[in-house]
């Protein structure tokens, strides 16, 4: 559907001071506050031609009218500027997310808290799976005489570590030949393929650590075979951010799209897996229908170019779809570079 320029410059106010006041809009409002050129009778048979095509409705006996679905639809893939971010938002989520880089599930965390902060929306941000990755690197850190704190960094970037028993007399030297032996036959293998063939060339190689390397086998071994339906986990934040939006005053609904933040499986649902960009998914589209008079805006984030997690807002579909849509992109490519930052360290 392709309208004319003129209904094209009407959805758009209309659209616009939807998202601004939460009340319906009449065409008096419309010819008062945007500089259309255009009388408000020709304004309200406009608005009542779009009415017909399904992109506005009037939700009481007011002559105001609201987008429906189709008509945020159209905003977003026809009328809506490109989405940006402000300079000081981009600084405050540079900010936020390097200084957490340490531990990925302390980063993904707080990408979900700050999201949601910066939008005044609920946000998801699903994890990496912790239990199905291959092996990236290993690093052994210096702890008390005898032992070592051994840090294991998978595929996904998530980072597990315990302190393992090396003897006495086991130097720093040593622990670097071990770490390097392992990061040169065990990267991007899981622990299957050890056990298949590789475990015989690491004992050749370190022969006098046998004892070290079977402690970190074992380690290794727990690490990699978790729970085989071990899911993504699911951090929400800003949860409450619904209430504060008129949309959601009345209790029955706040309670049942709560009931939905509780279950993680129905949440994942929101979240439309893309290769690249950002998905949309307004009103009517969304698969739970709990949350069919709400909008999504979701991206995958990567590492070395595979998808490994989502991230993304909820809010009502009177929302300020370019802030969001810009705030989801920059976030996640910044959580995408990050990632990339914690495997080379």
């Amino acid at each position: 559907m392709q309208m004319d320029e003129r209904k094209n410059r009407i959805l758009r106010a209309i659209v616009q001071d939807y998202i601004t006041t939460a009340e319906p809009v009449g065409s008096r409002t419309i010819a008062k506050k945007f500089d259309l050129g255009i009388s408000s009778a020709t304004i309200r048979n406009e608005m009542a031609d779009m009415e017909e095509m399904g992109l506005l409705e009037q939700p009481h006996t007011s002559s105001g009218r609201i987008p429906m679905d189709a008509g945020y639809r159209y905003y977003v893939n026809c009328l809506m500027d490109r989405p940006k971010l402000s300079s000081e938002d981009k600084n405050v989520i540079e900010l936020e997310t390097t200084k957490r880089i340490a531990e990925i599930q302390e980063v993904i965390s707080n990408t979900s808290k700050l999201l949601s902060q910066l939008t005044s929306l609920t946000s998801i941000v699903i994890s990496p799976q912790r239990g199905k990755s291959s092996f990236n690197q290993m690093h052994f850190l210096p702890y008390q005489p005898g032992q070592a704190i051994m840090v294991v960094v998978k595929e996904n970037g998530v980072v597990e570590n315990q302190i393992v028993e090396i003897g006495e007399n086991v130097t720093a030297e040593e622990l670097q030949r071990i770490a390097n032996v392992f990061n040169d036959k065990m990267k991007g293998h899981s622990m299957i393929d050890v056990r298949r063939g590789l475990l015989h060339e690491i004992y050749s190689e370190l022969t006098r650590q046998r004892s070290l390397i079977d402690h970190a086998l074992d380690l290794l071994t727990t690490v990699f075979n978790e729970p085989a339906d071990d899911k993504n986990k699911v951090y929400l934040g800003g949860t409450l951010n619904m209430l504060n939006q008129p949309e959601f005053r009345d209790v029955d609904k706040v309670r049942s799209l709560l009931h939905v933040f509780e279950e993680d499986e129905q949440v994942r649902k929101l979240l439309i897996p893309v290769a690249d960009g950002l998905s949309v998914t307004i009103g009517g589209e969304n698969s739970v229908k709990e949350l069919q008079d709400c909008s999504v805006i979701s991206a995958t984030y990567q590492i070395d170019g595979k998808p490994v997690g989502s991230i993304g807002v909820i809010g009502p579909t009177r929302m300020d779809y370019a802030k969001a849509m810009a705030m989801v992109d920059f976030m996640t490519k910044t959580l995408t570079e990050l990632l990339a930052k914690r495997r080379r360290l």
